[in-house]
């Protein structure tokens, strides 16, 4: 299958959902008019565009329609192509210009981190280059076991240390390994606990400097992995992740399985952040660069003309060296995919039991504290009147009332003993 071909296919759930809905609006009009751009800027927030890019986009055509001077509904389809693939042009090249250079590769679970880092590993191994890999998600569990499989299948190198241990150190001695076996690309992959959570920026923070200081002049990039999924949701994530760790590209898993893909655009737009990568399938080979013009083309693809280039391209022998490339990537895929499902499953599984258990322990050690608080006023209560009837010689107490309510220091000093 081409390259055209993957992402086409892999963008089937949003052309059908979004484009295809534009496909049919267009036809519906015999004009251009303000109710054909208001119509269409809906369907695109509906397409997880967001409403800011999607207002962009009308704009954008608008102008276009005007200075070019169509009148034809159907022409808006070619200009829309054209404003898309401008709005995602820019930054998507992947800089490794230097030996080595280093990728830190982070983001949420279960957005498919350390299967993108393997699948990473794959293509650079393929084109020659020599990888080292450090396991530096030491507390999640089996993502040291999963990033090995990988390692072991792309045939690069792994440094890792036990679970629980400091992820800064694993990447200061991945860059030690890789300086000394003359590594190409250092692939970093980083714990993935909520993006809000402190102590995960904290530890990047820690890794940047590491890296700053035992790699000051090498290429770096940050890249933040995204489930497409998740829509909008993922443009929030990018927001939070860009303030804290200075992402420099996204990687964009799930497409083939969502209608969402829409939300490359207000990611780009939005956020000004590339999409570097995309994932379009589960083998090997479908994480694929991102090309603003295939991806634009895979969106807006004539279904008529796709099938004939489709046939054209079947009738096209692969060399056999790419065959050869691709048996040796093919076997077992089936296999660790399903172990790496099951361990992301036990995984998200065991992340829910802890919430629960943690909601339950915060819930008792509440109770608990505000019971011991209750016992100090009681104590600390006790302890004045024990002093005042000492220093007034008083026999008797107030009634009792609740320590709220106690006023005896008042009565007391009033002289009402009794």
């Amino acid at each position: 299958m081409g390259f055209f071909d993957k992402i086409r296919d892999g963008l089937k759930k949003t052309r059908d959902a979004l484009f295809g809905r534009i496909d049919q609006l267009l036809k519906s009009f015999t004009k251009i008019d303000d109710d054909l751009f208001e119509e269409l800027e809906e369907l695109l927030v509906m397409g997880d565009v967001g409403m800011y890019t999607a207002e962009k986009i009308c704009d954008e055509l608008k102008k276009r329609v005007k200075q070019e001077g169509i009148t034809n509904p159907q022409e808006i389809r070619r200009l829309l192509e054209e404003v898309v693939t401008e709005m995602l042009k820019g930054g998507q090249e992947l800089d490794i210009s230097t030996k080595p250079s280093i990728i830190l590769v982070i983001g949420v679970n279960g957005v498919g981190k350390t299967t993108t880092i393997g699948k990473l590993a794959a293509k650079f191994t393929r084109e020659g280059k020599k990888v080292t890999l450090a396991a530096a998600d030491t507390f999640r569990a089996a993502a040291i076991d999963q990033l090995q499989i990988w390692a072991e299948r792309s045939g690069a190198d792994i440094i890792k240390q036990n679970e629980g241990s400091d992820p800064a150190a694993v990447v200061f001695d991945a860059i030690s390994s890789a300086k000394a076996r003359g590594s190409d690309i250092i692939i970093a992959d980083t714990a993935g606990r909520l993006h809000n959570k402190t102590n995960l920026m904290n530890e990047l923070a820690k890794i940047n400097r590491i890296i700053d200081r035992e790699l000051p002049d090498s290429a770096k990039e940050v890249l933040l992995v995204l489930d497409a999924t998740t829509g909008q949701n993922a443009v929030n994530q990018t927001k939070q992740f860009k303030t804290a760790a200075g992402i420099t590209g996204i990687v964009l898993t799930k497409l083939d399985g969502t209608a969402k893909g829409g939300v490359v655009l207000a990611i780009k737009e939005e956020l000004d952040v590339p999409v570097k990568y995309i994932g379009v399938g589960e083998q090997v080979d479908d994480l694929q660069p991102f090309d603003p013009e295939q991806f634009a083309r895979a969106l807006f693809a004539d279904e008529d003309a796709v099938e004939q280039q489709t046939e054209t391209v079947k009738e096209e022998e692969t060399s056999e060296p790419e065959k050869a490339v691709e048996e040796e990537f093919k076997p077992a895929t089936a296999e660790i995919w399903a172990k790496i499902d099951a361990e992301a499953e036990a995984e998200k599984q065991a992340e829910e039991e802890k919430s629960e258990e943690q909601l339950k322990e915060e819930e008792e050690a509440k109770k608990a504290a505000e019971k011991e608080k209750i016992e100090q006023q009681k104590q600390r209560a006790e302890e004045r009147r024990s002093k005042a009837k000492a220093k007034y010689n008083w026999s008797t107490e107030p009634a009792a009332q609740s320590d709220e309510e106690d006023d005896w220091f008042k009565q007391w000093k009033e002289g009402n003993n009794g």
